[in-house]
């Protein structure tokens, strides 16, 4: 059984940083892409930033670039998300997915196991 555990999440003051792990087990890590998404109250689950099995190909999403680092460490089954220069607009439920794909994707759809969620909530 696949299962994706986040954690990193809370509360934290405009211009703070955060960062957010996912760790993966019951299947084999190394070998997919990995991808970030979160959801706001009200509002459809989007895009945040992807990295593929080696970590050499990243996608993020415009409102994050610049701010927001993914990453991945194969030998721990972990992804990461480092988030700097928070924004209050940046508060959501923050998602990590598996891809079967040596490559990453913008698109959900291709992503077949999901964490549970971490809450990441930016005061202003």
């Amino acid at each position: 059984q696949v299962e994706l555990v986040e954690s990193g999440g809370g509360l934290v003051q405009a211009g703070g940083s955060l960062r957010l792990s996912c760790t993966v087990s019951g299947r084999p890590f190394s070998t997919v892409a990995m991808g970030w998404f979160r959801q706001a109250p009200g509002k459809e689950r989007e895009f945040v930033a992807a990295i593929g099995w080696s970590g050499g190909t990243k996608y993020y999403a415009d409102s994050v670039k610049g701010r927001f680092t993914i990453s991945r460490d194969n030998a721990k089954n972990t992804v990461y998300l480092q988030m700097n220069s928070l924004k209050a607009e940046d508060t959501a439920v923050y998602y990590c997915a598996a891809s079967p794909k040596y490559s990453p994707t913008t698109d959900s759809r291709s992503y077949g196991n999901w964490g549970q969620g971490t809450q990441v909530t930016v005061s202003s």
